[in-house]
């Protein structure tokens, strides 16, 4: 197949994951269900895609030919981290189809560039502003009452290379840990809601939006998510028409989640975008007629898309490596003693704290039922925790 060629990928080629996470293994997981072969890129050797390719290319993400050695025997390519370089992917697309392409990219992988696009495109932000230096983000955190967040332009996720400023005196403290680097300033919300809503588009154009999805983080990770949102009807329309707009404007192949907020005043607000799959759509797999997993494959590959009507309320945990103590793995059998609870392990080593080893799901006749039955399946772990 040709760069950019607009025929299916049918089942029986070969895939190409740029990223070897747990993203990248459950996407694998569900291309070898639909008999795809898969190949990879990670810079970890046994990073946890490793046992379902048939090949991995242990090497950096900013290494091009790597790239190209890998895309030379796929069919299609893909990502499942914004850490892959912009000229990886240009180098690829010229020998494979890449999915979504370089020039999306570029623009979520540098967060004042993401947010200029979308100002540029009118879609609703927050108050922010640019910080190059630190005289700049002085004058930034000073407008907005030094009630803010700075957040490195480049890298981080997981609440990494962002900061929460309450006070002026925290300023300097806050621009030393972060590199010091460029940074995005932006005003502290007064928050109802956080939320998600994932689209996939593929080449074709066909495009399905999913119902959003309700998130609470706890120190910048995401504690839990339910879908659907219990949101009033307005904002969950709303939530989807948003996500639809921006998917089409950025010409998006593949998957797009626009993470937003709802403030004290009812406005949605968007805060970033994710061309992947996406931490708040793990619940996919139970709650929705197709997940967000095969979804990808079927968006990349140009197939038909999948329904993705939520077929039951469902919720998910994150299991961080705190969980884990000496090695010891916390007593899972505790949670599925509960009706409707699945564990989800990811194959990472070795657990360490705040890293993602997993998480827990729980299904219930309303989005409330699951979020309460998946907090108490954790609380079965933290109550060994604290008994250790």
């Amino acid at each position: 197949m040709t760069a950019g060629a607009r025929d299916p990928v049918p089942p029986g080629a070969t895939i190409g994951i740029l990223g070897g996470g747990q993203l990248g293994r459950m996407m694998a997981i569900a291309a070898r269900a639909m008999g795809y072969k898969i190949r990879a890129l990670d810079p970890d050797p046994a990073c946890a895609i490793r046992p379902l390719v048939e090949d991995l290319v242990a090497a950096p993400f900013d290494d091009p030919a790597a790239a190209v050695r890998l895309a030379q025997r796929c069919a299609v390519l893909t990502i499942e981290t914004e850490r892959v370089s912009r000229y990886s992917l240009e180098q690829c697309a010229g020998r494979v189809p890449v999915r979504p392409n370089a020039n999306l990219l570029s623009i979520v992988q540098d967060r004042a560039r993401q947010k200029r696009w979308l100002d540029r495109q009118g879609y609703p932000l927050g108050p922010w502003r640019f910080a190059p230096s630190f005289d700049p983000l002085r004058a930034a955190a000073a407008a907005f009452g030094f009630d803010c967040y700075i957040k490195a332009c480049r890298g981080g996720y997981d609440g990494r290379a962002q900061a929460r400023v309450c006070r002026e005196s925290e300023l300097a403290p806050a621009w030393e840990a972060l590199g010091p680097q460029a940074c995005v300033v932006e005003q502290a919300l007064d928050l109802e809601a956080e939320l998600s809503v994932l689209a996939a588009r593929r080449p074709s154009g066909e495009m399905v939006a999913y119902p959003p999805a309700l998130n609470r983080h706890e120190d910048g990770i995401l504690s839990w998510s339910v879908i659907p949102a219990p949101l009033p009807s307005g904002i969950a329309r709303e939530a989807r028409a948003l996500t639809h707009d921006i998917a089409e404007a950025l010409g998006l192949e593949g998957l797009l989640v626009v993470e937003m907020f709802v403030d004290k005043r009812g406005r949605l607000l968007v805060n970033e975008l994710a061309p992947r799959p996406h931490n708040s759509y793990h619940a996919s797999e139970q709650a929705c007629a197709t997940s967000q997993f095969e979804q990808a494959i079927r968006a990349i590959c140009d197939l038909p898309l999948g329904r993705a009507e939520v077929v039951q309320p469902t919720a998910i945990a994150n299991l961080l490596g705190d969980l884990w103590r000496d090695g010891t793995a916390p007593p899972f059998e505790k949670a599925l003693k509960l009706s409707g609870v699945r564990l989800h392990l990811y194959d990472k080593h070795p657990p360490r704290p705040s890293r993602k080893m997993g998480h827990l799901s729980a299904t219930a006749e309303t989005p409330e039922q699951a979020i309460e039955k998946v907090l108490e399946g954790m609380q079965q772990l933290q109550w060994h925790r604290a008994r250790r």
